[in-house]
């Protein structure tokens, strides 16, 4: 089944302290004035501007291998093959924070209005994360539902680019999901547009299937290492 999700704008909008903290800086209160101001100028272009959506479609099981496999550019070992067989139920997603905004960050910096894009740049991103965890807890939801027990329906989100699934993967994705219909679109180098968006496959399954050791060839090249927390967040619930 696939459908479309429109989010309204206080379930978009990430919580201000992790907006902050996922870019080195303390807790809002402890801000200098003119940081503040940048910061408040971030949030009220976020809710003028925002127009966040979603599109999923349930994946069979057995038809994974053919949207994972991509352009074939995956490397020999990765992480996805050994925990899509236990996985209770897959859904494709893509969703954004709009076009406008992604509009927006590029003019302010050509205006040279470096801290308000700054700002404005760091609440999409992590409204666009937070609109993919939104449709993982969903998804948990649908397969409880259905029956899956809690605990065999741990929702991960895994996105082409990540763990080891080749960025091209994005192609046979598109391909089979058409997120063109809330706008997102693929370019020749396989990156979204509008860029405020993320895409991918939601996983839910013992919270068990998704560990695995960051130990392939292609973690060191990781600029994040968010599967240690991703892991534990299913793990310890």
């Amino acid at each position: 089944m696939r459908s479309v999700v429109r989010f309204d704008l206080e379930q978009a909008r990430p919580p201000e302290d992790e907006v902050l903290h996922a870019h080195g800086m303390r807790h809002a209160a402890s801000l200098p004035g003119r940081v503040r101001v940048a910061l408040d100028a971030g949030w009220e272009l976020f809710r003028e501007l925002a127009s966040p959506a979603g599109v999923v479609e349930e994946l069979p099981r057995e038809d994974f291998g053919a949207v994972y496999q991509g352009e074939g550019c995956n490397p020999p070992n990765s992480p996805l093959p050994h925990i899509v067989p236990r996985a209770e139920g897959l859904q494709l997603y893509a969703a954004t924070v709009g076009e406008r905004v992604s509009l927006r960050i590029g003019e302010l910096f050509e205006e040279h209005d470096v801290a308000v894009a700054y700002f404005l740049d760091a609440i999409a991103s992590a409204s666009a994360d937070r609109l993919a965890d939104i449709l993982a807890a969903r998804f948990h939801d649908r397969l409880t539902e259905r029956g899956v027990p809690p605990d065999h329906a741990k929702v991960l989100p895994y996105s082409p680019g990540y763990c080891g699934w080749h960025v091209s993967g994005q192609k046979r994705l598109f391909a089979r999901l058409h997120p063109e219909e809330i706008g997102i679109h693929l370019n020749d180098s396989c990156l979204m547009t509008p860029l405020k968006s993320v895409s991918g496959v939601l996983v839910g399954a013992p919270g068990e299937a998704h560990r695995f050791k960051p130990d392939f060839p292609f973690c060191e090249a990781c600029l994040t290492h968010e599967c240690g927390r991703r892991m534990a967040s299913v793990l310890r619930h």
